[in-house]
């Protein structure tokens, strides 16, 4: 029977060997940022701080509310239990975590009324689920997935420190290592098998993503050549609005006015930008103006897309064949079936290949509304992306599309940007309308839109001067919303849905 668990090294051990334990200072070091988390009824202390000998600040972990005594006698117990010939309930296939655990808690149980006879059921509650943690969980990585100051969590291999990405702070080293390659593996067969994915040598690559929607992606040695790998992006626990990304500077007001109503009157787009940069994110952001009158179809790889309650949406999610290559729904399958729900508006995750960009630029020019990623670092390289290999789209297909938003970040300081916005010509080709200026941190004016206000005018009947007025309209709106600190989904769903409902301005900020 397979036993989980059975590396007879302590994390505890293995930070005190490394010497990075605890939020102590010493000579050359400057704390930063202090702060803690719950993780399970256990008091986990965050101290991010310099040191002078280190390239990049320091993100230290430190279990406040446990003692040394009761660690003692709590690793005590884990070696107890690891020992045991314990055994799990056999199911069709592989069982899943949560059943692997209350197997196992039964036998946890048993060890801590011996060794804690007096404890009340709070603290039992919390003991059992710090074992289990460190034993069938992921340990402490489950720490650091409860910390919503972090955006990616890296394991290189067993000899190097576990790297996390701080929305402040940007890259750090932690305190936090994995005792050894195998219990990386087993971390990565844990995921997996949640889901239905397996990790082996040969197939040692995996893309998956844990219950909570963050993205995981695995690799085995040798594949790296270093040790087993796993990076895990972390979903944002409240999506990123409209009035986040004004607050934080990341689009200007004219920007998001002219992305409103773009999208007020179904003119399709295209979020561009490298890793990291944003573009689900503005994705997300873009879908805050979506009218609760129509249907919205979103297509990804997997879910990461959050919309207000108020829309009819319906998402769809690709699927990976299973190890006999059967059962898999691809990007192309959700993308041509997509358009046989009746869709208003389509959300793609991420154009990737030809046919299904081929079918989303049909999709336009038949009068659907068309939303998606793609990875380019500029307007210009868009263009290229789209009429080059592997999509390689016939120039004039391009003309469907009104708009390009490129989404940027800084790798010095962390900043994501929306670098440029441009608009697509007649003849396929692009002209930047809104550029950042770097040195000012703003978005700025370079051109006057052209073919847009040629497209507003031809299906709303508005004059350049009667946009211009509406644009206006939908800033003041925005400001009053930021004012007011109106960062809920869901309200600024009902907001938008006033607005189109022609209320006036008075009635739709009550």
């Amino acid at each position: 029977m397979p036993r989980f668990g059975t590396s007879q090294t302590s994390p505890d051990a293995v930070l005190r060997a490394r010497k990075k334990r605890g939020g102590i200072l010493e000579s050359g070091q400057k704390l930063i940022e202090s702060y803690q988390l719950r993780v399970n009824d256990v008091i986990v202390g965050v101290n991010i701080f310099s040191d002078e000998k280190e390239p990049v600040p320091l993100y230290n972990i430190s279990i406040t509310n446990l003692s040394e005594t009761t660690k003692i006698i709590l690793e005590k117990i884990r070696q107890e239990f690891i020992s045991q010939e314990t055994q799990y309930i056999e199911t069709e296939g592989q069982p899943e975590t949560e059943v692997i655990q209350s197997e196992f808690k039964k036998s946890i149980l048993v060890l801590l009324q011996k060794y804690f006879p007096t404890a009340n059921k709070k603290t039992i509650d919390m003991l059992i689920n710090y074992i289990l943690q460190q034993n069938i969980g992921l340990g402490h990585i489950e720490i650091l997935l409860k910390d919503r100051n972090l955006e990616e969590i890296v394991i290189n291999n067993a000899n190097e420190p576990i790297w996390v990405y701080h929305r402040k702070h940007g890259w750090l080293k932690t305190n936090i290592y994995v005792p050894n390659e195998a219990r990386i593996r087993y971390y990565s067969t844990v995921i997996g098998r949640d889901i239905g994915k397996e990790i082996t040598v040969l197939s040692p690559l995996m893309d998956a993503h844990l219950k909570t929607g963050d993205r995981v992606n695995a690799t085995l040695r040798p594949i790296s050549s270093k040790g087993n790998t796993i990076t895990i992006r972390k979903f944002a626990a409240r999506p990123w609005t409209i009035t986040d990304f004004l607050r934080e500077n990341t689009i200007s007001y004219d920007a998001a006015a002219l992305l409103w109503t773009a999208v007020q009157n179904e003119l399709s787009i295209i979020i561009t930008g490298g890793t990291a940069s944003g573009k689900t994110s503005m994705l997300n952001v873009a879908a805050n103006f979506f009218p609760p009158n129509q249907r919205i179809i979103s297509l990804e790889d997997t879910r990461e897309l959050m919309l207000p309650d108020i829309l009819h949406w319906v998402p769809l999610e690709t699927r990976l064949p299973n190890p006999e290559g059967k059962g898999g729904i691809t990007m192309l399958d959700l993308v041509v079936n997509s358009l046989r729900m009746r869709p208003d508006r389509i959300l793609v995750g991420e154009i990737r290949r030809r046919a299904e960009a081929e079918v989303l630029f049909e999709a336009m020019h038949t009068g659907h509304s068309v939303y998606g990623t793609l990875h380019a670092n500029n307007v210009r390289e868009t263009i290229n992306r789209l009429t080059q290999p592997p999509i390689e789209l016939p120039r004039q297909m391009l003309s469907a599309l009104s708009l390009i938003v490129v989404q940027n970040i800084n790798r010095r300081n962390g900043r994501r940007r929306t670098l440029q916005i441009g608009e697509i010509m007649h003849d396929g080709d692009a002209k930047t309308l809104m550029q950042l200026n770097m040195a000012k941190d703003t978005l700025e004016k370079i051109n006057e839109p052209e073919t847009i206000y040629e497209t507003l005018n031809l299906y709303t009947g508005l004059s350049k001067e009667e946009i211009k007025k509406d644009i206006e309209e939908k800033i003041d709106i925005l400001k009053w919303m930021v004012s007011n600190n109106i960062n809920d989904l869901n309200k600024i769903g009902l907001i938008i849905s006033k607005y189109y409902r022609k209320q006036p301005f008075k009635n739709i900020i009550k």
